[in-house]
Parts: structure tokens; sequence; C-alpha cells
């Protein structure tokens, strides 16, 4: 089967420069940064939340809540930005969420999250770099 190309690619050198070393394992080796351990996940300002890897906007301020969980949690992210597939890593079936530019790894979405959409989107706060509304 044929890997799926997206529109911004870098080889693993390039991404190797362009991310911290955190970033990097989250966002292209797949895993996962420690709960409660990124600002983001308190980030309260208005504003939108866009991918570290490729600056693609992923979720407004507006659908991020508190799940308690140590990760940031949204409802829905920006039409078109985040793709899914299935991951069957660590013995168990989630749905892992990637930027839908760059393809690198975001989190999961699980479906026990707030109306109205009773998804949580949990993104690794590593993998967004956040830009305050305009005031």
């Amino acid at each position: 089967m044929e890997a799926k190309r997206f529109p911004v690619t870098r080889t693993d050198e390039e991404w190797r420069r362009l991310l911290t070393p955190e970033q990097y394992q989250v966002m292209r080796r797949h895993g996962t940064e420690a709960p409660g351990s990124c600002a983001l996940n308190y980030e309260k300002r208005h504003g939108t939340f866009v991918c570290a890897g490729c600056d693609q906007p992923l979720f407004v301020s507006k659908m991020k809540f508190e799940s308690g969980t140590g990760w940031p949690s949204f409802n829905d992210p920006v039409a078109g930005a985040v793709e899914t597939s299935t991951d069957r890593s660590h013995g168990m079936v989630r749905t892992e969420a990637h930027c839908s530019r760059c393809g690198s790894h975001l989190g999961h979405v699980f479906e026990d999250g707030p109306p109205p959409t009773h998804l949580r989107y949990c993104i690794n706060g590593v993998a967004m770099n956040f830009e305050p509304e305009a005031t």
C-alpha cells in the first residue's frame, strides 16, 4: 500500500532540525507528552491552536474544554484540519488524530466529550503553538 503524501513534507533530518526533541518524539514517532506538562493545557485566552510542524490552524479556543485528563481537549477541530486513522498500538484500538497538512501525530479522539459533538480531541500540547486573537 502506498503511504499518503501530505501537502507539507520534510525529510527526517529536516523534522529533527525544526522540532524540539520532545516535539519530534510526539509528532513524528507517535509519542505522548506527560499529562499536565504543557502550558497550553492551561491556555484560556481567545485564539487559535496551530500545528507546530506546519502552522496549520487546528483548533479554536472556543472549542477547548477542561477534561481533567492533563492534556488540552477540544470538541471539534477546524474543518478539514485534522484527519483520523486507527491506532492499534499498546494492545488497544484507538482513533489517532493527525494534522491533515503535514501528517504529524497530534493525539487521539475519544467519544466521552461534552455536547454537542460528544467527542474529546485529546491533543499533545507540544504538537501545537498558540496564536492569541488580536485585540
